[in-house]
């Protein structure tokens, strides 16, 4: 499966098998292991089949954490170190950038430039085929350096309080969603993939039509972003922040019962990332209008 994330297309565990790896499970016999049945599957056979496991077995669910496959320890230990990297670089940055009358031109300068540098590191690791920890983890320190400042910016100016109330809104959402997924009342199949991702596109193209608006003065500066219509619009960017997190979970699901190799649990890491960002965001914004006078 080629999963994506609202802000960046990535790589994911996918090998160009398009949606391949919907509603399948692993099977076992190298010899009945085909496109069809595992997303990893290639014409010739496991891409993944110098996995003397992988060869034997065609994969199978259990082989053992030491045969260089992925598993869900991996994942929460790689995106947990990566969300660790980006709280750390934002709370020195909620620290050390004041936002006082004096300072917050400046700070809010370092805060643009770090997260552009950011936005360029990411593009960089969504269009490599395999996963850069240093890269990733390059990324998060500025992307946290952008979000301490922005943090900052809004709780200590227009809404006190909105920098923690957004983070428990993001774990509520995750932890929510996760909920769902294992629930089985979130199916993840080609129809979800493609509402998702064609919800995606729509909202990237209202946000640059948005952009421009907001240019020539519309909304008071911020666009549809802005009272009624910014409140609708921040609700929307949450829940499709929530079906991309679907997605996620769903990517590793499969990447763990397919035998993806250990190191793509940082391209997990970095998906995951990227969409708790982008729910962050859009909490801390919808705060933002329902607090502005």
């Amino acid at each position: 499966m080629r999963s994506s994330n609202p802000v960046f297309s990535r790589r994911g565990f996918s090998r160009d098998n398009g949606y391949a790896g919907f509603n399948t499970a692993p099977q076992a016999g190298g010899a009945a292991v085909g496109t069809q049945g595992n997303p990893y599957a290639q014409p010739t056979g496991n891409p993944y089949a110098q996995n003397p496991y992988a060869q034997q077995y065609g994969a199978p669910p259990q082989a053992p954490a030491t045969t260089g496959r992925m598993t869900i320890d991996d994942v929460v230990l790689r995106t947990g170190t990566t969300l660790g990297v980006l709280i750390v670089t934002a709370a020195l940055a909620w620290a050390l950038l004041p936002v006082d009358e004096a300072n917050i031109n400046r700070s809010y300068g370092i805060g643009i430039g770090a997260a552009l540098i950011g936005m360029v590191l990411a593009l960089v690791q969504s269009f490599k085929r395999k996963a850069s920890p240093a890269l990733i983890l390059t990324y998060a320190a500025f992307e946290g350096v952008f979000l301490g400042v922005i943090s900052n910016i809004v709780d200590n100016r227009i809404a006190d309080g909105a920098a923690m109330q957004a983070v428990i809104g993001t774990m509520a959402v995750f932890a929510g969603v996760l909920v769902a997924y294992k629930a089985g009342w979130i199916r993840v199949n080609r129809r979800f993939y493609g509402f998702v991702m064609a919800a995606a596109l729509g909202f990237v193209l209202l946000m640059a039509v948005n952009l421009l608006f907001a240019v020539f003065g519309g909304g008071d500066g911020l666009g549809f972003r802005s009272g009624a219509m910014g409140v609708f619009f921040g609700v929307i960017g949450i829940l499709l922040g929530a079906c991309f997190l679907a997605l996620d979970f769903k990517q590793v699901e499969d990447g763990v019962a397919y035998g993806a190799p250990r190191e793509e649990a940082w391209l997990a890491a970095f998906g995951l990332t990227l969409t708790l960002v982008w729910i962050y965001m859009e909490f801390l914004r919808l705060l933002s209008i329902l607090n502005s006078d």
